[in-house]
């Protein structure tokens, strides 16, 4: 079920202080539509709804094909098609060579890079995820300036270049720098405690920089009492000219505020040209619920505005209609993308698409569904909210593995041509042990998921092509001319022919990869964002006709000191891998390299729910025992309970973690990191906790 329509009764909108006399009528009542079945394509559904508005329809053009050749903005323009024109095309794109690369010293817990960065001037300004800021050259790959923020993100971020200067955001603050030096010209905190962030690139129109706060940050994620809230700034000043409450501040129970969060935007709104704008807001939490209130009933309803499409005033923020995909989501799915406007037979409508792997497309002017389409592998809890808000708990269960999952979906953003929306999907299930975060995990490993690039006709929602992709699909979807491009996670960088989904070229970047691709001219670029043992984290600008190389591998894999022998029956192998400047630590049978968290002093689990994501515990398989090998002391090998259930292995006491960056056995791309909450060291056989930086 979706539902579309004006603002319910209670206050869910903050101050909209009007800077012109323009306003836009609410438009439409409610209106619900039922998805029969997932794999079923809805045309016109919500015919139930009706507008109040007498105002002229908007006279936006449709997005005109590769219009642009020069990448301005994160989205390519005002209506994030990320469709470029330019030399690039289909059938000269397999002489792209490497024109140059840039290192990038950033270290997060989803990686170091997740931006697309914008060109200008012959200057490309970009952003990695320590907030860090940089102008390179464009031609050469020479760093021009950096601007350090240090302020770990988790992505995607970026910057937006408008008038020369360029706007961005930290985890907690809006700012401003002259693009030419890299100097702040202002700064505004925008967070309204630690339990909230920011992790997006801003949109900029008119002398306005819009710039939205999500529920959590590097330290914590939905630990209650955080709210996504869109604001509005003076481009000049920072100051506030309007916010928008993406959900209520009583976060939809005023007794249950300290629970519940919700709402954020990850990507820069979309803008029309009759002064509107559009947003994709993120999923309410906790997510499937809490251990009291199970299944989400510490929020009642459909927790407006999350997972929805919302139209705005851009110049008063107020609310013009909004449609909700999922109402009472479960299980973090996220409407997370920018809207891309575009004109199907005539009629003016909006697509987007999120973390529940469905791609929508609403009437621009009121909101009403025009299609819906499934994309992606669904496992048929596409109804688990549905019966959730109405109460039937006894019909859901627990544990579960649910597909799309939580880093499933369309994780990035769309593009489309003007007929035809490219999303890349991510086919990832996830399992819930129990109610909320601390009850989640992959059902597989990251490596082990696949994605899909699909296209999906603007006009009727059919899918035109599906190509099938061996990793999963983080990079979003790319277009120059007749080719589309996007990024898996394994380090490949595609290219597919638009109109028929035909392969024609790919390449192997430095190490895997969750960045989205860039073109603007004769040149494409992305990252080796997520570097593995011998991978390098690095920018990388691909040229036509260039014929440069990628930079040999920091080190090779170092062999292991202890062999690493399978798990034994009734026992876990816990062993020593000698890493350079590290010496000998502790590693699991797979040889990966096990961490202890600094907040475990206390000899118990701390890091759990988003934290568990990125450092899986070590578990302990039911009826088995930690087994030492090799230099490893037996006396110091134990377990602790985990809080989401299970037991964890320990050694002198510390909970043993993995890292999701370690793509490879001999890395440790976690030491020393302090990230989800504090620091995280490997452990000597001695029980020793060392803390030298590699």
């Amino acid at each position: 079920m979706s539902k579309i329509g004006k603002p319910p009764a209670q206050k869910l909108t903050g101050p909209a202080l009007p800077r012109r006399n323009r306003s836009a009528p609410v438009r439409g009542t409610a209106a619900f539509c039922l998805l029969i079945a997932a794999s079923v394509l809805v045309v016109a559904c919500g015919g139930a709804s009706q507008t109040s508005s007498t105002a002229a329809p908007s006279t936006s053009p449709a997005h005109t094909p590769s219009a642009l050749t020069t990448w301005s903005l994160p989205g390519a323009d005002l209506v994030n098609s990320r469709d470029v024109g330019g030399p690039i095309n289909a059938s000269n794109v397999s002489t792209l060579g490497v024109a140059w690369t840039v290192p990038i010293r950033a270290h997060g817990q989803f990686g170091s890079y997740a931006t697309t960065p914008v060109m200008a001037n012959g200057v490309l300004y970009t952003q990695d995820l320590d907030s860090n800021v940089q102008a390179i050259d464009f031609t050469s790959g020479k760093v021009i300036w950096t601007h350090k923020y240090n302020s770990p993100d988790e992505g995607p971020n970026g910057v937006t270049f408008a008038n020369g200067n360029l706007y961005g955001a930290t985890n907690r603050a809006a700012f401003a720098l002259d693009a030419a030096t890299g100097k702040q010209l202002w700064t505004r905190t925008l967070i309204r405690n630690p339990n909230e962030g920011i992790d997006m690139a801003p949109g900029y129109h008119d002398g306005t920089v819009y710039v939205s706060t999500v529920p959590g940050n590097p330290n914590t994620f939905y630990a209650g009492n955080g709210q996504g809230v869109l604001w509005a700034l003076d481009a000049a000043t920072g100051a506030t000219k309007w916010k928008f409450d993406e959900v209520p501040a009583d976060l939809w129970s005023e007794a249950h505020k300290n629970i519940n969060s919700g709402g954020g935007t990850w990507d820069p709104p979309t803008f029309d040209n009759q002064g509107n704008l559009y947003i994709g807001v993120s999923n309410p939490a906790p997510f499937t619920g809490s251990a009291k209130f199970p299944w989400g009933s510490s929020r009642p309803g459909p927790d407006l505005y999350t997972d929805s499409i919302v139209k705005l005033n851009a110049d008063t923020g107020k609310l013009i209609w909004y449609y909700q995909l999922t109402p009472h989501d479960l299980y973090d799915y996220d409407l997370e993308n920018s809207p891309i406007l575009a004109t199907a037979s005539g009629r003016q409508i909006v697509i987007d698409a999120g973390k529940a792997g469905i791609v929508v497309a609403v009437d621009r002017q009121t909101g009403k569904l025009v299609w819906k389409r499934p994309v992606g592998v669904h496992n048929g809890h596409e109804n688990d909210n549905l019966i959730a808000e109405a109460g039937g708990f006894s019909k859901l269960h627990i544990p579960e593995t649910v597909e799309p999952g939580d880093l499933g979906g369309v994780e990035s953003q769309l593009a489309s041509n003007g007929t035809t929306v490219f999303a890349a999907v991510n086919n990832l299930p996830w399992t819930y042990k129990g109610q909320g975060l601390t009850g989640i995990s992959p059902a597989v490993p990251f490596s082990k998921g696949t994605g899909e690039l699909v296209a999906v006709d603007e006009t009727t929602g059919n899918v035109r092509w599906d190509d099938k992709l061996p990793s999963s699909a983080y990079g979003a979807a790319t277009i120059a001319n007749d080719v589309v491009f996007t990024t898996t996670f394994n380090g490949t960088l595609y290219a597919f022919n638009a109109s028929n989904g035909a392969e024609l070229w790919h390449t192997n970047l430095s190490s895997t990869t969750n960045a989205p691709v860039a073109v603007d001219g004769n040149t494409v670029l992305t990252a080796a964002s997520f570097p593995s043992a011998a991978g390098r984290a690095l920018i990388i600008a691909y040229r036509l006709g260039a014929h440069g190389k990628l930079p040999a591998p920091t080190t090779k894999t170092p062999p292991a000191s202890t062999p690493m022998p399978p798990a034994a029956k009734g026992g876990v192998k816990i062993a020593t891998r000698t890493i350079p400047g590290l010496g000998p630590v502790l590693v699991n049978a797979q040889g990966h390299t096990l961490y202890s968290f600094a907040p475990d002093k206390d000899q118990k689990v701390t890091c759990v729910g988003s934290c568990a994501e990125v450092w899986p515990p070590a578990f302990l398989p039911s009826g088995q025992k930690p087994t030492a090998s090799g230099p490893v002391k037996q006396a110091l090998l134990s377990s602790d309970p985990d809080p989401a259930g299970g037991k964890v292995i320990t050694y002198a006491g510390w909970p043993l973690y993995t890292f999701v960056s370690d793509t490879a056995p001999g890395a440790a791309t976690g030491q020393a990191l302090n990230l989800n909450g504090g620091p995280w060291y490997v452990l000597s056989p001695s029980g020793q906790v060392i803390k030298t930086k590699p």
